[in-house]
């Protein structure tokens, strides 16, 4: 074996315990991370989520004119589409026909509730977003579906409420990002005038709302529903 092959096996070696050297340091790195988030030492995170391209999922829609049909949504920290188990139940305590309905989502994101509402029949759907790129995906799916009685409002959710005629909403959707927990509560206010004395109001919240609460808001608890993390009030007025 000549001088030169023994200089390329050393050499390879060397490279070798290099790499080596530099994923035992990757790895000391990572179980101190762990430790240091509490997990235990070599313990497995969780799997990282696949890359898709665009940053885009999309929400599927379930009844109505437009039934099955899946739309391109953004994805947004904090943006969280109402599970369909969630929409499929709302839908059936509200009726599959809404037809002359006006709604209102507050808090539109990636217009689940909103198109939901407009494929079975209402005839007029604000949806409200504070999010620029969200609010110009709205206008896009509108148009994609061409549905007529679709109107998306960039602005706060709480102000469009408060700026609406007494009693004109048929459906009010409330959906904040869960972390906004000051939202909740002045939205519902908002959502308590706004909408009318046989409508319904759809509060989606990280906690359930007593009674008590509801009450001071001049509402009640028509239907409850608790799936993972999510539940689901859809309210009424108090009579009288």
């Amino acid at each position: 074996m000549g001088r030169n092959s023994y200089r390329n096996i050393e050499e390879a070696l060397a490279l070798e315990a290099r790499l080596k050297k530099r994923e035992a340091f990757k790895q000391a790195e990572a179980e101190a991370a762990a430790v240091a988030a509490g997990k235990k030492p070599g313990s497995k995170g969780p799997k990282p989520a696949k890359a898709n391209t665009g940053g885009a999922g999309e929400v599927r829609i379930i009844g109505g004119q437009w039934r099955r049909t899946r739309l391109a949504v953004a994805q947004r920290p904090g943006l969280r589409p109402t599970p369909d188990r969630v929409r499929e139940t709302l839908f059936n305590w509200l009726g599959q026909d809404l037809g002359g309905w006006r709604c209102i989502d507050a808090f539109a994101g990636t217009g689940a509730l909103g198109f939901e509402a407009a494929s079975r029949g209402a005839t007029q759907v604000r949806m409200v977003e504070q999010d620029a790129a969200l609010a110009q995906q709205l206008e896009r799916l509108g148009q994609q579906l061409k549905a007529e009685g679709v109107h998306v409002q960039r602005g706060d959710g709480v102000a469009a409420l408060a700026q609406s005629a007494p009693g004109h909403w048929h459906v009010v959707f409330i959906d904040p990002p869960f972390a906004a927990e000051a939202l909740f509560g002045l939205a519902m206010k908002a959502a308590a005038q706004a909408v009318a004395d046989d409508g319904f109001i759809y509060l989606e919240a990280p906690k359930a709302w007593t009674e008590d609460e509801l009450a001071a808001l001049g509402l009640h608890l028509h239907r409850y529903l608790k799936a993972g993390a999510v539940h689901a009030h859809l309210l009424q007025k108090l009579p009288g």
